[in-house]
């Protein structure tokens, strides 16, 4: 999941230098990332409206579904 998340992150990004994601798990059935990017970048992880948030969001939790997680995406500014 992590591995993903980062990945499109880093393709959406000017600087994906400046990408980091942390992974925590709050209890065994939940896993909450938080990304982290450039101040530059913020917008186009969030994409017009929250689109492309949404999108990523929806892509984890269908990951985290298939090994009966729960996924949090967070973004941080």
């Amino acid at each position: 999941m992590k591995d993903f998340i980062e990945f499109i992150a880093k393709h959406l990004v000017d600087a994906p230098d400046n990408v980091v994601l942390e992974e925590t798990t709050p209890d065994e059935k939940t896993v909450e990332l938080t990304l982290k990017v450039g101040p530059d970048d913020v917008g186009k992880v969030i994409g017009k409206q929250g689109k492309t948030a949404q999108a990523m969001r929806t892509l984890l939790t269908a990951i985290a579904a298939k090994d009966g997680k729960r996924a949090i995406l967070k973004i941080l500014d």
